[in-house]
């Protein structure tokens, strides 16, 4: 009974190599030399251990709409495009109200400013 496993723990072995194998040699052969830019906090604009309740700018919030915004349009537009033959007009009529909501979106994004870092 357990040789009917076997291939399950090989595959198991071989993707634990796979994946671990890439970072130990990174680590042994790669230099380590960080610096303050490395160590600096990035995309959040503030100190990691300042106060919790301190205020964000909002283009912080605008960009991450931005991104849901892109994210599910390409999340729906590649079933759709496989399916476009078989759902038909009312399909197509459906991901056209869609794609216009995700331009409403992305209109009001850019007259936010949200595309606009200073």
């Amino acid at each position: 009974m357990l040789e009917n496993y076997f291939p399950v723990l090989l595959f198991i072995i071989v993707a634990t190599v796979v994946g671990a194998a890439p970072l130990l040699i990174s680590r042994l052969v790669a230099p380590h030399r960080p610096y303050d830019a490395k160590l600096a906090p990035y995309e959040c604009g503030f100190e990691a251990f300042e106060d919790a309740r301190m205020k964000f700018d909002v283009r912080y919030y605008l960009v991450a709409i931005l991104f849901i915004l892109f994210d599910l349009e390409i999340a729906f537009l590649f079933p759709w495009a496989v399916a476009l033959k078989e759902i038909g007009l009312f399909g197509f009529i459906s991901m056209m109200i869609f794609l216009l909501i995700l331009i409403i979106g992305f209109i009001y994004e850019w007259k936010k400013g949200a595309l606009e870092w200073d």
